[in-house]
């Protein structure tokens, strides 16, 4: 039992629970391994294009990060497992100051996860893909249509893959079906069977693993982790690692979408 994505009260958008709080409910859940991936700081120079510039923790409370994690694999240690690490961004046109963080401060992780929320349009600005239904409309608007924002993620999220960012660069892939965490509202009539096997494939090609993520199951307007069942059954052929990674952002999210993962398992 291991969740590989959680986040902690060093995430502005979080919570202000603890990481006792947090170990203590993977402990009461039965997990034997738990990983703290919290939102890297985003690279020097990029603008946080959400309304109250809270996507990623700062660089200020990096030290503190990790000896709070450090601290807690002591207090722990023989319970469970606890791993130090990051959700890092791909931001397309930022690829070396993210492989120079990368540099910087990847000694100090035991996982990571790379993951695409930032999309950067024609006009050279970036959006947050996930932020809410009103910017995703705004965001078809913009784009010119509903299949060519999912179009643009899927070849960013390729990038990410392919883009190499030195010997830190995470080897789990983030959230790869993120884009349709609205689709209930905005509803496709296109499948990106395509686009996904590629992505697939070059995963399989790099030897990397996917964040099987149960956050989609709680959002109203997704209602299926990222990825779903086809796309699991499509990694599976292909002899792909899937990490089950609750996407917590609050104690109580810890094993969130799990039980419905593991009947679709069975």
């Amino acid at each position: 039992m291991k969740d590989g994505h959680v986040h902690t009260s060093f995430c502005p958008h979080g919570t202000k629970d603890t990481i006792d709080e947090y170990v203590e409910k993977a402990l009461l859940l039965g997990y034997t391994e738990i990983t703290f991936a919290e939102h890297a700081p985003l690279p020097p120079g990029f603008i946080d294009p959400t309304p109250l510039k809270d996507s990623a923790m700062k660089f200020e409370d990096l030290q503190q990060y990790f000896k709070v994690l450090e601290q807690a694999k002591l207090r722990y240690k023989g319970l469970i497992k606890i791993n130090a690490g990051f959700e890092l961004d791909f931001i397309e046109g930022y690829e070396e100051q993210t492989a120079a963080f990368l540099n910087e401060y990847g000694r100090h992780l035991d996982d990571a996860i790379l993951s695409v929320h930032f999309l950067k349009n024609e006009a050279g600005q970036y959006d947050c893909l996930d932020y809410s239904p009103d910017h995703f409309a705004a965001m078809i608007e913009n784009y010119g249509s509903l299949e060519k924002v999912h179009r643009h993620y899927y070849r960013t999220v390729l990038k990410s893959i392919k883009c190499d960012l030195g010997k830190y660069k995470p080897k789990r892939i983030g959230h790869i079906t993120l884009a349709n965490k609205f689709q209930l509202r905005y509803p496709l009539t296109h499948t990106f069977t395509e686009e996904i096997i590629e992505i697939l494939e070059n995963v399989s090609e790099c030897g990397y693993e996917l964040d099987y993520n149960g956050a989609g199951t709680a959002k109203p307007l997704c209602r299926e982790p990222y990825p779903p069942d086809w796309v699991v059954n499509e990694a599976v052929k292909r002899s792909i690692p899937l990490v089950y990674g609750s996407d917590a952002h609050q104690a109580k999210e810890l094993g969130q979408g799990l039980s419905s993962l593991l009947l679709k398992q069975s």
